[in-house]
């Protein structure tokens, strides 16, 4: 079945099995399905294997070559689950700041190692912004470029100890990236060479 006809559809809840015109075969629980986009929502087994959790699949129904109901619903679903409106805006608004922030220290040319050492510090100190090429963090602590430790500038104290801190580690955890990869890729290298 590629497609339900006129008058046909997928009740919330039941189960459904689908063959994609890939051969991939998906299994869930029906949580929604648009009739007009012919787009059915199911609720699957995690792919994480983790516990109380589900993967969410849109599935396009035009690209389905089966679909069969296992379970079919018969009664009134549930009601849905009221949404925290107020904390989704604050999520989005949080998001897009990010994104213009990131925005903001490309156009300003700003190297990807300061980019990184942002992401960092903001990881733990949400109060944390631009300034051209700067890092401001909580009003009290400036990282100029190159963004290393002694680039950081501020009044002596605990603000400016613990950005010193987030700074040390992000590069110490940069090296350590590096010196694992060298190895790797000098590995690849020597396989290729004999390989040839």
């Amino acid at each position: 079945m590629a497609a339900p006809g006129p008058g046909e559809y997928f009740s919330v809840g039941s189960h459904v099995s689908c063959l994609t015109c890939l051969g991939q075969q998906l299994q869930g629980e029906v949580v929604a399905f648009d009739y007009q986009s012919k787009m059915l929502t199911l609720k699957c087994a995690p792919s994480s294997g983790k516990a109380n959790v589900s993967d969410v699949v849109l599935i396009n129904l035009a690209y389905v070559s089966e679909v069969d109901i296992i379970n079919d619903r018969t009664e009134t679903p549930p009601p849905l689950a009221s949404l925290n409106v107020s904390k989704l805006a604050n999520r989005a608004r949080s998001e897009k700041e990010d994104k213009l922030s990131q925005a903001y220290a490309i156009s300003f040319g700003v190297s990807v190692e300061g980019q990184q050492l942002f992401q960092t510090i903001h990881k733990t100190i949400k109060d944390c912004k631009w300034q051209e090429k700067n890092i401001m963090v909580m009003d009290d602590v400036v990282i100029s470029p190159p963004y290393q430790m002694e680039n950081c500038k501020g009044k002596e104290g605990s603000a400016l100890s613990h950005v010193r801190k987030i700074v040390e580690k992000h590069f110490r955890d940069v090296e350590s990236q590096k010196s694992v990869q060298r190895p790797q890729a000098q590995q690849t290298q020597k396989d290729s060479t004999l390989s040839s």
